[in-house]
């Protein structure tokens, strides 16, 4: 194996524990180095996952290390990713990446010309049914997709910044990648009609919304919640069939293919191991060595073949900014 990656956190909140638990599962990584502006914060986290550096000194940070994953509040991904590529360095970033299509062009443009990797940790993206599932619905099977329905909900706790931080809580800032995501690799982003529907808090954060996109041949529904709960399917429908994927799709480990004749259904299962985001890391360690020999050889955590495209973060940026334009 070579040399190990280098990996630096920023951020220590509940996704970043969640990333430091499955990090072992792909030994080309190895995470060396907390950032937090608050000392304590790095402290505290480092010290409970064996991390042995910590720092609230920035320049500290990025001197020892070869990519970073941001876990920071969202509105400050785009930010400290631009500061980490200027510098060269790798990055794994938290979705949202950013708020609007143009800060996502400008960061993808900037990883190229300094010839870095950039990718959005949108984890169900790299699980192996998940790619399986995307394969089977652009391998012609079910037809002409038509519509494709996805639903992402959970409870969460009122007290909890999702639900507090009224600049950028909310379920649709807090949820959307998810729910997007199927929608934008299998129908694009040239939607020719956007409409948003949704219940809010007394706090003016939406709880539960609706968005319905309208294409030229084909629409799409995406459902999202922290306050109302639903059945979470992503459903892809087709002229000769229809592929689905039952609560929690995002977490994809058996969908069916189905058609006319319910008694002709094929049904695909797939490991989806701890809580996945050891796969988009595997992804992320790949591109980074551009070895896939470099990674495990437990053949669920080789990374997939098919990378989250810079396009697919632009566009789910730019539905999650119409969404924040008609509510401004």
């Amino acid at each position: 194996m070579k040399q190990q990656i280098r990996l630096g956190l920023v951020g220590t909140g509940r996704i970043a524990q969640r990333f430091t638990a499955d990090a072992p599962l792909v030994k080309q990584i190895k995470i060396c180095s907390v950032y937090n502006p608050h000392c304590s914060s790095a402290e505290r986290f480092a010290k409970r996952h064996g991390i042995p550096f910590w720092t609230d000194s920035w320049n500290l940070f990025i001197s020892d290390i070869d990519a970073v994953y941001i876990a920071s509040p969202h509105e400050t991904h785009a930010a400290y990713a631009k500061m980490l590529l200027e510098k060269g360095i790798h990055v794994l970033c938290e979705k949202p990446m950013a708020f609007c299509r143009q800060d996502v062009d400008k960061l993808f443009a900037l990883a190229k010309s300094r010839n870095c990797i950039l990718m959005e940790a949108i984890k169900t993206a790299y699980s192996p049914g998940y790619q399986a599932l995307v394969k089977m619905a652009q391998s012609g099977r079910i037809g002409r997709i038509c519509d494709v329905e996805a639903c992402f909900t959970k409870l969460e706790n009122p007290d909890h910044r999702e639900l507090t931080d009224l600049d950028y809580g909310g379920s649709l800032t807090e949820l959307g990648s998810y729910v997007f995501l199927p929608i934008v690799m299998l129908l694009g982003n040239r939607y020719k009609k956007i409409s948003f529907f949704s219940i809010k808090a007394p706090n003016g954060l939406d709880i539960y919304t609706k968005c319905m996109l309208e294409y030229e041949d084909a629409m799409a529904l995406g459902k999202v919640g922290l306050g109302v709960k639903s059945e979470g399917q992503l459903v892809i429908a087709g002229t000769k069939g229809y592929i689905l994927a039952e609560s929690p799709w995002w977490l994809t480990k058996k969908f069916e293919v189905r058609y006319e004749n319910p008694a002709h259904r094929e049904v695909y299962t797939y490991p989806f191991e701890e809580s996945g985001l050891q796969y988009e890391l595997a992804a992320f360690a790949q591109a980074v060595s551009g070895n896939q020999d470099d990674l495990p050889e437990h053949g669920v955590l080789k990374a997939p073949d098919i990378r989250l495209a810079g396009e697919y973060s632009a566009a789910i940026a730019e539905i999650i900014a119409e969404y924040r334009r008609s509510n401004a």
